[in-house]
């Protein structure tokens, strides 16, 4: 299994704070997101953002990284300030 979070104004928008995924053939951040919209296709157009920024066990990632069975996967927009 695959934990799942969303942060900041993502989860609001998704209207999720986290889910868990069975983690058979999931083997990237990319392929997580394709399952996250098979799911929940109105969804899809947050996945599609480029400037999505995604963690694997707190570390920051790309949509390449690979992920398996027990990690924790994090999605938030991008952090912003001044």
């Amino acid at each position: 299994m695959i934990k799942v979070v969303f942060f900041a104004g993502l989860r609001e928008q998704l209207g999720c704070a986290e889910l868990t995924i069975p983690s058979v053939h999931i083997t990237t951040i990319n392929a997580l997101k394709l399952v996250l919209v098979e799911l929940n296709p109105h969804w899809q157009v947050y996945f599609e953002n480029k400037a999505l920024l995604s963690a694997v066990n707190h570390d920051m990632v790309d949509g390449e990284h690979p992920i398996k069975s027990g990690d924790e996967v994090a999605f938030f927009p991008p952090v912003t300030g001044g």
